[in-house]
């Protein structure tokens, strides 16, 4: 990060943190909120944006509103030296929304490598976990799916006032 944030550039990201929004002209709508203009809020937003303030601005569709309600996070037991390269294969995946490398919590808990899958049924998430087996092969020791059974929290961090 270049330069620290401003109190603008806070209220700004927490008009913005739950969403744009969805009307014709999202920023001009923000800017009014704000009482500042519209390009100052592209400008703010894009250089929050750059340095990594923000992550990225964009669409964040409801996968159970549009069908997809198995939700399994597959689970994969690859070498510790190896992992970090496998899961960059693993990421770009187009199926595969989240990838993580975590840390093993031996003897109880073997894997390290966390992909997030979503599916209109188990079936079809499984075939797609089997599609990331087929991509490991024999980098693979094990893994396994665990599959949502409630929504907790469907939210990022928030800024508070």
């Amino acid at each position: 990060m270049n330069a620290p944030i401003d109190e603008t550039d806070r209220r700004l990201v927490r008009a913005t943190q739950a969403g744009l929004p969805l009307v014709e002209r999202p920023y001009h709508q923000v800017a009014d909120e704000l009482g500042i203009a519209p390009e100052e809020v592209m400008r703010r937003l894009a250089r929050l944006l750059e340095e990594g303030v923000i992550r990225r601005i964009g669409v964040v569709p409801n996968h159970y509103a549009i069908g997809y309600t198995a939700n399994g996070m597959s689970v994969w037991d690859v070498a510790d030296e190896r992992v970090d390269r496998l899961g960059e294969r693993v990421g770009a995946l187009d199926f595969v929304t989240h990838c993580y490398h975590r840390p093993r919590r031996l003897p109880e808990w073997r894997y390290n490598l966390f992909a997030m899958v979503h599916g209109a049924s188990r079936a079809e998430v499984l075939d797609k976990v089997a599609r990331i087996a087929g991509l490991l092969g024999d980098d693979c020791a094990a893994h396994d799916v665990l599959f949502s059974t409630a929504i907790l929290k469907k939210t990022g961090l928030r800024i508070g006032e």
